[in-house]
């Protein structure tokens, strides 16, 4: 008669290997490019779901089913190693090379003895030698498994670990099964059908877990850290639990009766309730990792992995990270597991204020948060204060007076970090108690210490780089003032112009109306210079089109003719490819640098004439004229000028907006004798077909 128990054997077993059956398809099919860690896994899937198989067919104490155990053992291990092998950033221990190996070895023995069994058969001492030993090599593999799977997720980089969480884990809950089996059986020298009956619920269990990491990780890349080498925690902890359970199922053997299988079973299960009860817990966790740092390390602190996720957290900010100085104190917070954490800094009258804060909202910072000694004491002692030591009077390095009432009245706070940078007090930190209350030790002073100055570093270029842009905005509105100033000055001397010649033909009706042109004309020049002032100006200069450069010249002499005498003797009948506005700008610049550096007789000549692919426009006066000297070294610098009053200015802009028409700026001069400034811009290729249909007209 078939009991439950069977009943649940087989229809586990047989869902599992229909589950791993379909996986292993589903894998297989899968249009992804194959490598040999994606050949490896469907190898050991299909063979998890033969394993399966087997036991639901012929039971778990079959031959076939023991082959077929260490067959999906071999597929597993294989596929961890591959996974290892293929690991990108270090080489793998020599360590766990020797442990995959040794592993291996075991499991060619295992199969050695496991063929050993039919042909004992007929010898029960000699069969049972085989059992026991065939017990022995399974329970070592699955020791030797399970440290494997706990170095293969440890040494792998934080921010690749997601990817293989849920396989490492999937095997740790194999073999961590077989192990708690195969030592109950040993200790009991019973075989206990209801674990081997659970076995197939729960590998059905695994699948699924399985198919969803294969979801995630479909490449199966790992990148592996260089700073965690081999660690034999995982294989003291496996080592206590076995020690553990020899203590224990021994009791329940002798306590228990015939309640004694009952009574294994339910340890396991709170067990396995405890674990999930607790693992979640960040008190519980923060506990376990102050009582592994304590008594399992020589060191409480990984330096690398901590110095990368200080730096990351601090330098490496995120789409919608926090900002710069809350990510500051997070990650000092970290490093001691401090819930919480404020910063403050001091103000431009040297006092500190708050900040920023981390977690803690509650807290509150007064608007003189220290006291007169705190800046000083901090400079010169960079001492790192506990309050708790503090409060009980025992910290005999710290002064009082500069530790303010409100911190040392507040419970909350548990250790102040100075961020000194060069003897200067860049910021203090205080950080919120941890979940575990501790005292801190030499360790965490020096890596507090160490931290707190590299912070005070940020701060002080975070502080630097507001200085900078701030200096830099108001060095970009003095160098808009300057244009601006010489704009307004070349408007002050062409007005005073117009007004001295106004004396001698304010009768005339002609010089009437062009004194009107000119004033409006320079209205809207002033009005253009307010709004290139303002800091909301927006506007941009016009794209370059083309332009006939006779119009350009001519509207250029009217405007001027009232100021001094212009003629233009020779204007060729171009177009060229520029903005009209930067054009009139540069002329007028070029044309007022000539009249001032002329007399009211000496004429000033506009010419413009084709050179090449180029259109050459001339500006030529008989003035003072410039040194060769003045010419290479002064004359296109801003704020250099020969002229008496002058900014400078002229020359220099012109010289820019040519170059951001993909023109340039020429001069010839001699002193005595006169200069020649010649504008050398695109010829137009194209023309439009208004400026085309004008010169049909023409």
């Amino acid at each position: 008669m078939i009991s439950l128990l069977d009943y649940i054997s087989l229809f586990g077993h047989g869902i599992a290997a229909a589950l791993f059956g379909a996986l292993a398809i589903w894998q297989f099919q899968r249009k992804v490019d194959r490598n040999s860690k994606q050949i490896w896994l469907v190898i050991a899937i299909a063979l998890t779901s033969f394993w399966a198989l087997s036991i639901a067919v012929e039971g778990h104490l079959s031959p076939i089913s023991r082959f077929a155990e260490t067959l999906r053992n071999c597929g597993w291990l294989a596929f961890m190693f591959i996974l290892l092998r293929a690991g990108e950033g270090r080489d793998e221990p020599k360590t766990v090379n020797t442990i995959y190996a040794a592993l291996a070895f075991v499991l060619i023995g295992q199969m050695l003895v496991d063929s050993l069994l039919p042909a004992l058969s007929g010898s029960p001492r000699l069969e049972g030698v085989t059992l026991y030993t065939s017990l022995v090599l399974r329970m070592i593999f699955a020791v030797g498994a399970l440290v494997l799977v706990h170095n293969l997720y440890s040494i792998s980089a934080p921010e690749t670990r997601w990817g293989i969480r849920l396989p490492m884990a999937s095997l740790a809950a194999i073999w961590t099964f077989d192990l708690n089996l195969f030592t109950i059986t040993y200790l009991t020298q019973q075989t206990p059908v209801e674990l081997h009956a659970m076995r197939g619920p729960m590998m059905a269990v695994i699948a699924p877990i399985l198919a969803l990491a294969a979801l995630r990780n479909t490449e199966w890349n790992l990148k592996l850290s260089r700073s965690v080498a081999f660690r034999s925690l995982s294989l003291v902890a496996i080592g206590s639990y076995l020690l553990m359970m020899v203590v224990i199922a021994t009791a329940l053997q002798i306590i228990g009766g015939d309640y004694a299988r009952l009574a294994q079973i339910s340890f396991l299960f709170g067990t396995s309730i405890g674990a999930l009860l607790l693992l979640p817990s960040g008190r519980f966790r923060a506990w376990l990792k102050v009582k592994l740092a304590k008594n399992f390390f020589q060191h409480r602190y990984d330096y690398r992995s901590e110095w990368i996720r200080f730096t990351d957290t601090v330098g490496r900010p995120g789409a919608g990270s926090a900002p710069f100085h809350e990510r500051v104190i997070k990650a000092i917070a970290d490093i001691t597991d401090s819930p919480a954490g404020i910063l403050l800094v001091p103000d431009d009258s040297g006092q500190l204020v708050l900040q920023s804060r981390w977690n803690w909202s509650s807290i509150e910072v007064p608007t003189r948060a220290c006291t007169n000694r705190t800046t000083a004491f901090f400079e010169e002692t960079s001492h790192i204060v506990e309050f708790d030591t503090l409060r009980a009077g025992q910290d005999d390095k710290c002064d009082a007076t500069a530790i303010p009432d409100w911190m040392n009245h507040d419970d909350r706070i548990w250790v102040g970090v100075p961020l000194v940078h060069f003897d200067r007090l860049a910021g203090l930190m205080l950080l919120a108690r941890p979940r575990i209350n501790r005292t801190l030790d030499w360790e965490d002073l020096d890596m507090l210490r160490v931290v707190g100055r590299q912070v005070a570093s940020y701060l002080a270029e975070s502080r630097s780089q507001e200085s900078l842009s701030e200096v830099q905005r108001f060095d970009e509105f003095n160098r808009r003032m300057a244009f601006i100033m010489h704009d307004i000055k070349n408007l002050v001397s062409q007005l005073s112009l117009l007004a001295g010649n106004a004396k001698r033909h304010a009768d005339n009706p002609e010089f009437q109306a062009d004194m009107i042109e000119t004033l409006q004309d320079s209205t809207v020049k002033m009005n253009g210079l307010l709004e290139r002032l303002s800091q909301h100006n927006k506007s941009h200069p016009e794209e370059p089109k083309a332009v006939k450069v006779g119009a350009l010249i001519q509207s250029t002499i009217e405007k001027k003719r009232l100021l001094h005498h212009l003629e233009s003797n020779w204007v060729e009948d171009l177009t060229v490819f520029a903005d009209p506005a930067r054009v009139d700008q540069i002329l007028g610049h070029l044309i007022q640098n000539a009249i001032d550096a002329s007399t009211e007789d000496q004429s000033i000549t506009i010419n413009a004439r084709r050179r090449d692919l180029s259109v050459a426009i001339e500006v030529c006066d008989q003035g003072t004229g410039m040194s060769n000297e003045f010419i290479r070294s002064q004359l296109f610098k801003p704020f250099a000028s020969s002229k008496e009053g002058g900014f400078g200015i002229g020359a220099y802009e012109a010289r820019e907006l040519a170059r951001a028409m993909n023109g340039r700026l020429e001069v010839e001069s001699t002193e005595g004798v006169g200069s020649r400034f010649t504008l050398i811009l695109p010829l137009a290729k194209h023309l439009p077909e208004k400026i085309s249909a004008d010169e049909r007209a023409a």
